[in-house]
């Protein structure tokens, strides 16, 4: 059985399709990524997953068990990270974990001793009796992470679980979300803009964009997918016509402009940038910059899409699902 199977499944709001048919087979174990920018159906998606929100249609079930029809058993079934803090900044740690659990019926001789359990997996024991105002934001993601296992789900959602926390914070959390899916085998959805949490995180990543899913497979067979390395032309006027020389050459395997920005996939790149390099002093064309570097999932993401994710598109999660939002 798979832990997650979604079947045509869409969602409207008003005269907004924010979601397109979006099919999904997740296994049992799996760290699953959704990578998107904002407005793309990733938050959307899980939140009907999460009986959030409710399908417009299609199909949706965890563990076989169906999202409209069968809420109460999905919803004991998963666990939440939010995108946004969710936690009572005037309560303990302990606290915060001791009424998550009354709310999903935890047996009561059973409360104490898992949320010692989950407060040592994330390393809080310490920190279990401190009000959580004064928690860093790192100490806040690691308490919401105990707090979504302490009923034992089956599946974790974590709705861009490192947003607006430092480089150093944020790969720390990334161990403690390895570490959970490998140690516990605990089925993983992440959403993410992060390119280098995706690859990673992620067993197998599905890139969202407008609502559909444009290319899924893993980090490493999506990179193949671009082929040899990738070289970046910085080209403020004239891309087009540059763009149309360089095609022509055989090193070159593919091209896309997008704004001033032309990249390619070639082989050999270090031979074929002097090549490059002359054919666009021949053409009379100022290149300011170019560089190298072999495929990332930026390169799948404009390959697919034709522009880049911004940071600043990462706005939304949870908290809003109507036209406009992810």
């Amino acid at each position: 059985m798979k832990a997650i199977e979604t079947k045509d499944l869409v969602k409207r709001f008003e005269d907004v399709e924010a979601v397109k048919g979006i099919n999904l087979e997740i296994e049992e174990g799996e760290l699953f990524g959704l990578l998107g920018p904002n407005g793309a159906g990733k938050t959307t998606t899980i939140s009907m997953l999460c009986t959030i929100v409710r399908p417009t249609s299609g199909s949706a079930t965890i563990y076989g068990h169906d999202v409209r029809k069968e809420s109460d058993t999905v919803r004991g079934l998963i666990g939440i990270v939010f995108q946004d803090p969710s936690l009572d900044d005037n309560l303990t740690g302990r606290e915060n974990l001791d009424f998550h659990g009354r709310l999903y019926k935890v047996p009561r001789g059973e409360i104490a001793g898992r949320i010692n359990d989950v407060l040592e997996l994330v390393e809080l024991s310490d920190k279990a009796d401190v009000i959580v105002k004064k928690y860093s934001g790192g100490m806040k993601r690691r308490l919401e992470i105990a707090r979504g296992l302490l009923h034992h789900p089956k599946v974790l959602f974590l709705d861009e679980p490192t947003l607006g926390l430092d480089p150093q914070t944020r790969r720390h959390i990334w161990e403690y979300i390895g570490r959970l899916n490998r140690e516990k085998q605990i089925t993983m959805i992440l959403t993410t803009h992060y390119m280098d949490e995706a690859d990673q995180l992620c067993d197998r990543i599905a890139i969202v964009d407008h609502g559909k899913i444009v290319a899924m497979d893993t980090p490493d067979n999506l990179k193949h997918d671009v082929g040899g390395d990738v070289v970046i032309m910085t080209v403020p006027n004239g891309g087009e016509q540059l763009k149309a020389k360089l095609e022509q050459l055989e090193v070159v395997k593919s091209t896309q402009l997008v704004d001033s920005t032309l990249r390619l996939s070639v082989d050999k790149g270090e031979t074929a940038i002097p090549i490059f390099m002359d054919v666009a002093r021949q053409e009379g064309i100022a290149v300011p910059s170019i560089s190298l570097h072999e495929p990332t999932l930026e390169d799948i993401f404009i390959k697919y899409t034709g522009r880049e994710i911004r940071a600043q598109e990462a706005a939304g999660g949870f908290a809003g699902h109507g036209p406009g939002r992810r």
